[in-house]
């Protein structure tokens, strides 16, 4: 007989973590999340960029140690053009992952949750089954550690999970943890070349004074190659102490959430992360609380039908701002590199003025609606997107 619990969770990461939360915020479900690496938080793929809004809306006040630095300003830039933004209104911080994954567990466990490290997740499949006073259908879970069975199953294993079905929308990325005098704290870069890091871009967090994560991804992109070019621009030496290289996901969200009606997806594995930056704290961390409210309901309602209020609420909050993030990656794939700094160069002071008033990090369309609203933005974007324009600027 296979060891059961009432939920299992594959994989320990923000989303995962959260959804075990929810499930056992009334101490009354056996749940067990199950990570493949050895240590929670770790390898940190993301750049840790949240607003703190965000993170109190997740359930979590990050104490100072968790907060490598506030981000009051970005540069962004074409191959020729670049402008600045003040960002110190929409308080958004650069985050430690690992302490922020490793914060979430402990709240889980205070709950009850087991967490399992160097567990790997190898199949899962449905069965008839009598298992104490849970009759009826069961989940076989095959594992490093032998088999278990559950009533419910949730899928938080990433990217490496949606990759198994569709490679659309997965590229290849490198975020190396860089020491450099050009790192300025408090000052995020982006810069978008459409020949050295096409349908995404190279990016610069720091996490000091003169530290801090520098990354690029791409489609089709060699990440090592792409990396020690831009470094090398800066024209200043530089030490590297990390690096890390991980699959990012810019397709947007999986059809449906629920499979067989006691399978969940959540995160990265369900395409919950943002399409035009991969950065997925938010939706992919509210993706794992309404989950794991709606699992703590079906067991409440003996109901598998009630799983479906996840997806309803997620699509609910994010389905709008994700369709428009698609629009502009659409945009951003189909132009090159002259077009692009016209549409830069194009961009007022006081559009620049307007953009820092309405700020919003975590739903940050608005924004980018602003940057192409200019007259040489509205042509450009006919000529590509012709009258799907109107739902990227409503």
């Amino acid at each position: 007989m296979s060891d059961y619990f009432d939920v299992i969770i594959a994989g320990g990461s923000v989303s995962g973590l959260l959804a075990a939360r929810e499930i056992t915020a009334l101490g009354n479900k056996s749940v067990i999340v199950m990570e493949e690496d050895p240590e929670i938080g770790t390898p940190q793929h993301c750049g840790g960029l949240v607003s703190m809004d965000g993170m109190k809306n997740l359930g979590v006040i990050p104490p100072p140690n968790m907060i490598e630095a506030k981000i009051n300003q970005a540069k962004i830039s074409s191959p020729s053009y670049s402008f600045n933004l003040n960002t110190e209104g929409q308080n958004i911080i650069a985050l430690d992952r690992r302490l922020l994954d490793k914060h979430i567990a402990l709240q889980a466990q205070r709950n009850g949750v087991e967490i399992r490290t160097r567990c790997s997740v190898r199949s899962v499949s449905e069965k008839k089954l009598n298992v104490d006073n849970n009759p009826g259908s069961s989940q076989i879970v095959k594992t490093s550690e032998g088999d278990f069975s559950c009533k419910f199953f949730v899928d938080a294993r990433g990217v490496a999970s949606m990759i198994q079905n569709n490679r659309h929308g997965i590229f290849q990325s490198g975020q190396y943890e860089v020491y450099a005098s050009w790192i300025e704290n408090g000052k995020v870069e982006v810069q978008f070349d459409r020949d050295k890091y096409p349908g995404f871009f190279a990016w610069i967090i720091p996490t000091g004074f003169g530290v801090g994560k520098v990354g690029v991804a791409g489609n089709g992109i060699n990440p090592a190659t792409a990396l020690k070019s831009y470094m090398g621009s800066k024209g200043e030496k530089y030490s590297v102490v990390r690096k890390v290289y991980a699959p990012i996901c810019v397709s947007g969200p999986i059809e449906n959430f629920i499979s067989d009606g006691q399978k969940v997806v959540v995160g990265d594995a369900a395409g919950q992360t943002k399409p035009t930056t991969a950065g997925g704290i938010y939706s992919c961390g509210m993706a794992g609380i309404l989950a794991g409210r709606a699992i703590s309901n079906a067991f409440e309602k003996n109901d598998s039908n009630v799983l479906w209020n996840y997806q309803q609420s997620w699509l609910g909050i994010f389905h709008d701002e994700f369709n428009k993030m698609l629009l502009v990656r659409r945009l951003l794939e189909r132009i090159d590199n002259k077009t692009l700094d016209q549409l830069f160069h194009s961009v007022s002071q006081s559009t620049i003025r307007e953009i820092c008033r309405i700020g919003g990090f975590d739903f940050h369309t608005a924004a980018l609606t602003k940057i192409f609203g200019s007259r040489q933005g509205i042509k450009i974007m006919k000529a590509i997107l012709g009258n799907e324009i109107r739902r990227l600027l409503i």
